[in-house]
């Protein structure tokens, strides 16, 4: 059974089977698959392949999770593909229109630390907190810190700094 699909400007492809509607509008009335064959596939297909390279660089293919989000950059690649807009300079997905408008109604939230940092990034940090938290663990390191602690309490050192700083802070006016 043959579905009619509106198509902007003239059909070039399949022309039997173009019905004219209104002017500068046609409507495709043969099966759908021929309309995805000629009007679809040939611009989405290069897209799908861009976006499956991107996905390889990005080791979505190697991790559960990573931070490449696949319809966003479908988005930006068909955006920016468009033969309408040739002459136009790159655009970023968040800085094309209908990206803006459908993100002031529909707020995302922030993507997780764990998937922004790389690998390398992510392991520094891990292994800071862990030598850290080894240093502190340190039978030394506790004595040293009690020692201290007790030395703020007796000596209430957070009074005897204010009063240092507020001397030298006359003594330079």
């Amino acid at each position: 059974m043959p579905m009619c699909f509106t198509i902007p400007n003239v059909c070039r492809f399949v022309k039997s089977k173009c019905l004219p509607v209104s002017k500068g509008c046609t409507v495709f009335s043969g099966p759908p698959r021929e309309y995805l064959e000629y009007y679809i596939f040939p611009v989405l297909l290069p897209g799908m392949a861009e976006l499956l390279h991107r996905a390889q660089e990005e080791k979505c293919f190697e991790r559960k999770r990573t931070k490449f989000i696949a319809c966003d950059f479908l988005t930006e690649w068909l955006y920016n593909n468009n033969p309408k807009r040739k002459d136009e300079s790159f655009t970023e997905f968040f800085s094309i229109p209908f990206v803006k408008d459908w993100l002031k109604d529909h707020p995302r939230r922030p993507i997780p630390l764990s998937l922004i940092l790389s690998e390398e990034a992510a392991s520094i940090i891990i292994q800071s907190f862990w030598r850290g938290y080894r240093v502190r663990c340190d039978s030394e390191v506790q004595e040293l810190r009690q020692w201290q602690k007790k030395l703020r309490e007796e000596k209430n050192i957070v009074k005897i700094v204010k009063e240092f700083w507020t001397k030298q802070e006359a003594k330079g006016k």
